[in-house]
């Protein structure tokens, strides 16, 4: 985890980053709560198969607005280079922002990972990281402290090199996943798709029916109790208010009145069945979608017999 203050040192591996393909990068900012946060560090992992930390790289970039321009310009905004955070969107506020170009973040990889395959509470970087590649000692503890102070202490320094191991293992993780998630479809082995949809389907007809009904059983006793909220839920209601008008009265309204009610309405199956030939006359803008419906053979052949 080489440590590198001077200028001239990080210049020097800013431009042996330029010949990456991908780089796994954390940040450490001072004074992140207030109006002017400065960064401090930016660590940066080249290689994700080093579990050791001998190849990331810790950037002290404090006060050094000279370098962090030029690691953005030379990095960031650089498109030929795959950048990976986690939670992206809070470190690039500091390291081009919008400029910045092939931006991968963990965060929004797991979110889009289907449920199933990913069960988490959250997606912070702790949760993930234990959850997908066993780091089960992870100590956050480090994140808040007082990173515009210099020297830095040995346990800043720890923590700040071992982000970008963890961050690293989750995007491999997560590569694997995402394939699993989205196979290519001209290869889907359909037949097994099909059994273990069926499998599901009946379970969650059986889940689905006891989920609602105790829903309204809760609903109900926690009204009858006169109890607005309990240790794992919270009863709140609502009002829905719909206003309803005449649509001769709200055309003669628009008359009297010069209201331009010259706008575009829905025909409805009804209303086009209620204009019949009358709809002839009108000039319409006809906008097509396909949608795809998924129906069991079994339930179509009961429906058309019934």
């Amino acid at each position: 985890m080489p440590y590198l203050t001077s200028a001239r040192e990080i210049s020097a591996i800013v431009a042996e980053y330029t010949n990456a393909k991908t780089l796994w990068i954390d940040t450490e900012v001072a004074d992140y709560k207030s109006r002017n946060p400065r960064l401090s560090l930016i660590q940066v992992l080249d290689n994700p198969q080093d579990m050791s930390g001998d190849r990331v790289y810790l950037l002290d970039v404090l006060d050094q607005p000279n370098i962090i321009a030029e690691f953005i310009e030379e990095i960031m905004i650089n498109s030929a280079i795959e950048k990976v955070f986690h939670n992206a969107s809070y470190d690039i506020k500091l390291l081009g922002n919008k400029k910045a170009k092939n931006i991968t973040c963990t965060l929004e990889m797991a979110k889009k990972i289907p449920y199933y395959l990913l069960p988490l509470p959250n997606y912070q970087l702790k949760t993930i990281a234990t959850a997908l590649c066993s780091f089960n000692n992870i100590d956050k503890q480090e994140q808040e402290s007082a990173w515009g102070k210099r020297p830095l202490t040995e346990e800043q320094i720890e923590y700040a090199y071992l982000d970008c191991i963890y961050l690293a293992q989750i995007h491999l993780n997560l590569l694997g996943l995402q394939a699993q998630a989205s196979p290519e479809p001209t290869t889907e082995d359909l037949i097994s798709l099909s059994t273990r949809y069926s499998q599901l389907e009946q379970q969650w007809k059986l889940l689905n029916s006891e989920f609602e009904h105790l829903q309204e059983r809760i609903k109900k006793a926690m009204q009858a109790q006169n109890i607005s909220e309990t240790s794992d839920y919270k009863l709140t209601s609502y009002e829905r208010t719909t206003v309803k008008a005449a649509f001769t009265e709200l055309a003669r309204l628009a008359q009297t009145q010069g209201i331009n009610l010259d706008f575009p309405i829905t025909l409805t199956q009804k209303l086009q069945k209620d204009l019949g030939q009358n709809l002839d006359q009108l000039s319409v803008d006809i906008d097509k979608t396909t949608s795809w419906r998924l129906t069991p053979k079994t339930q179509a052949s009961e429906t058309e017999d019934e």
